[in-house]
C-alpha cells in the first residue's frame, strides 16, 4: 500500500534507511548561545557538539511548526507521523494541530500522528515497523493498532558519558552533577510507560556502567528474539559496535541496528552517549 511516514529529527537514521523508508524527516531548531542550527542532513555534528561543549548555557530547542509539518503531509499517500514524547517536547502537539488543520482544508485523507512516548532510536524502530507492517498490505487502522501495541511494549534505555548537559537543563542539581562527575558516578537512564525519564542505575565508573547498561536488557527486556535492538550513538561509533558484541554474545536479538545521533538527540546524550530501544 502507498504510505508516507514522516517524523521529527529526533528519529535518527542512516543514509540507507533514509532511502529505503523513504521518511520525511522534519527537523527541530537549535541554538547555542547566539548560533542557530537546522537540524537537518546540513547539520554539522562535529561543530554542534564543539559549541555546545564551550557554552555555559544549555541549547534551546524549538519543535518544527504546525506549517512545516503540514507541508510534509501534502501527497495522496496515507501519512504516519512519528514524534519525540509529548512529555518531553511540544513537536506531538505541534503535528497534531498540523493534521486538525490540514484536514480542514483538504477534507478527507488518512493521517496518523504516533506519540513515541521515547525519543532517538526508539522513533527509528517505530518508522521500520510501520514500513514493514506497510508491505504486508494491511489497512491503515490495522497498523495504528498494532504500531501502538509495539510502543507500549518497547523499552528504552541511555548511559551517558557526561552529566553537563541534564545539569544545564535543570533535570540534576548542578552541585550533584560535579559531585558524579568527580565520582565517576554513570546513571543509566530510562523511558517511562508516559514517556518521562526515570533512573534505572547508578553505578560508578565506565567500565562497570557499560556492563550494568547490557545487563539492563535482561533484567527490563522480554521475547528479545522476535526484536529488534537499535543502538544509537553520539560521536562514538567504537563504543556503540563494541555494545553491540558484547550483547550478541548473551542476548540472541532478531536483528541489530546502529545509527548515529543528529542534533536533537546529541543535545541530551552529549558526546560519547549511547541510546538503546528494544
Amino acid at each position: 500500500m502507498s504510505i508516507k511516514i514522516v517524523a521529527d529529527s529526533s528519529c535518527d537514521l542512516t543514509k540507507e534507511m533514509k532511502d529505503k523508508l523513504g521518511v520525511e524527516i522534519v527537523p527541530l531548531t537549535l541554538q547555542v548561545d547566539d548560533k542557530v542550527y537546522i537540524d537537518d542532513e546540513e547539520i554539522d555534528i562535529q561543530d554542534y557538539l564543539q559549541a555546545m561543549k564551550q557554552s555555559s548555557n544549555l541549547p534551546k530547542t524549538s519543535c518544527p511548526s504546525p506549517q512545516q509539518f503540514m507541508k510534509a503531509y501534502e501527497g495522496k499517500e496515507s501519512v504516519f507521523v512519528v514524534t519525540l514524547s509529548s512529555a518531553l517536547s511540544g513537536t506531538y502537539n505541534s503535528a497534531v494541530l498540523a493534521k486538525d488543520l490540514f484536514l480542514e482544508e483538504v477534507g478527507e485523507k488518512f493521517i496518523h500522528v504516533f506519540n513515541s512516548v521515547s525519543a532517538c532510536v526508539g522513533e527509528t524502530l517505530i518508522a521500520l515497523r510501520i514500513s514493514e507492517l506497510a508491505k504486508k498490505n494491511i489497512n491503515d487502522w490495522e497498523i495504528v493498532e498494532k504500531v501502538n501495541k509495539y510502543i507500549e511494549e518497547m523499552k528504552t534505555f541511555f548511559l551517558l558519558e557526561s552529566l553537563e548537559n541534564l545539569s544545564k537543563a535543570g533535570r540534576l542539581h548542578p552541585v550533584i552533577a560535579k559531585i558524579a562527575n568527580a565520582l565517576s558516578i554513570k546513571p543509566i537512564m530510562g523511558s517511562t510507560d508516559d514517556g518521562h525519564i526515570r533512573l534505572v542505575h547508578k553505578t560508578r565508573g565506565y567500565k562497570r556502567a557499560f556492563q550494568k547498561f547490557i545487563d539492563t536488557i535482561g533484567e527490563e527486556g522480554n521475547n528479545l528474539e522476535e526484536k529488534i535492538l537499535g543502538i544509537a550513538h553520539c560521536n562514538c561509533l567504537q563504543r556503540a559496535l563494541d555494545f553491540k558484541e558484547e550483547v550478541q554474545k548473551r542476548y540472541n536479538f532478531k536483528d541489530i541496528i546502529i545509527v548515529e545521533m543528529a542534533g536533537l538527540s546529541s543535545t541530551y546524550a552529549n558526546d560519547g552517549g549511547l541510546v538503546i530501544a528494544f
